[in-house]
């Protein structure tokens, strides 16, 4: 295991988590990036599957998360900013190809970069995210991100969690084990509590506004044209609805599609729906 701290052109610094396979190297490595609040930590249950394919695994903490730097300046805390990171990223750890795994925005920045740099990307597998973003998963995002208070304790935080998460994991409504691993995984403790592990000023991009535009990829999309792409879709999701994925079908007839069932946004990847096809897609790399 080996870390890296990568900084950007501003001199913002990126954490990097650089793992080995369990076998020779006989492929190009695996990229993994997180979604909006959350940080490498998000695919710690899949690193060991991972890592069975014969390639390294990297796995970062976008710039205002995790061990990554804070941004003095939050209007940094945007997309384009974060593909802006990852190549930078590739470039300094001198990686020349890769197959990206993006759960949410980790999902819309693989997208993006498939624009500026297709011929760096093997592969793309997009967890619980699409050219366009249900409205409904977006408002209830924002009514949380950049909002919460310190917990006293790791079970209160576990609690707190829970009340925002349950109606994505609702199999695990009783299971406070599972609550507790997924506070240790997006939260730190400090000197006024535990708290959420990311930058509260992140929740400022997200704010509504009336004159912009809803997110939308789908011009970018046809960029993934020559790249296999495999999505994974929660199957009560918010932020992933049927009708975004068929019409990301009928624009790539080869997109590979995954459904979890009892689960919303966004899929932890270690369910067996999401193994067999991950394993799937890597074996028809």
């Amino acid at each position: 295991m080996k870390e890296h701290y990568i900084a950007a052109n501003d001199g913002v610094k990126t954490f990097v988590l650089e793992l080995e396979p369990h076998s020779e190297i006989n492929a190009a490595p695996i990229f993994c990036m997180h979604g909006l609040t959350r940080n490498h930590k998000d695919f710690a249950g899949v690193f060991d599957f991972l890592r069975g394919f014969g390639r390294k695994v990297y796995a970062i903490d976008v710039r205002g998360r995790g061990k990554s730097d804070r941004d003095p300046n939050p209007a940094n805390y945007n997309p384009v900013t974060y593909v802006g990171d990852v190549l930078n990223i590739l470039q300094k750890l001198e990686i020349d190809k890769a197959v990206f795994i993006g759960t949410s925005m980790g999902g819309l920045i693989s997208m993006i970069m498939a624009t500026f740099a297709a011929g760096k990307m093997e592969g793309i597998i997009l967890n619980d995210v699409g050219p366009e973003l249900d409205e409904a998963g977006v408002t209830r995002i924002r009514s949380y991100v950049g909002k919460s208070k310190p917990a006293r304790t790791w079970e209160e935080a576990a609690q707190n969690i829970k009340s925002i998460a349950l109606y994505a994991f609702p199999k695990f409504a009783d299971d406070d084990a599972f609550w507790l691993d997924f506070a240790h995984k997006s939260c730190i403790q400090t000197d006024d509590g535990v708290v959420f592990d990311y930058d509260q000023r992140i929740g400022e991009s997200i704010k509504p506004d009336q004159n912009a535009q809803p997110a939308n990829l789908w011009p970018q999309f046809p960029m993934l044209k020559n790249i296999p792409t495999l999505v994974i879709r929660g199957g009560i999701s918010d932020i992933l609805s049927p009708s975004i994925v068929a019409k990301m079908l009928e624009i790539k007839p080869d997109l590979q599609i995954q459904e979890v069932p009892d689960v919303g946004h966004a899929p932890l990847l270690n369910e067996i729906e999401s193994m067999d096809a991950i394993k799937r897609f890597f074996d028809s790399l």
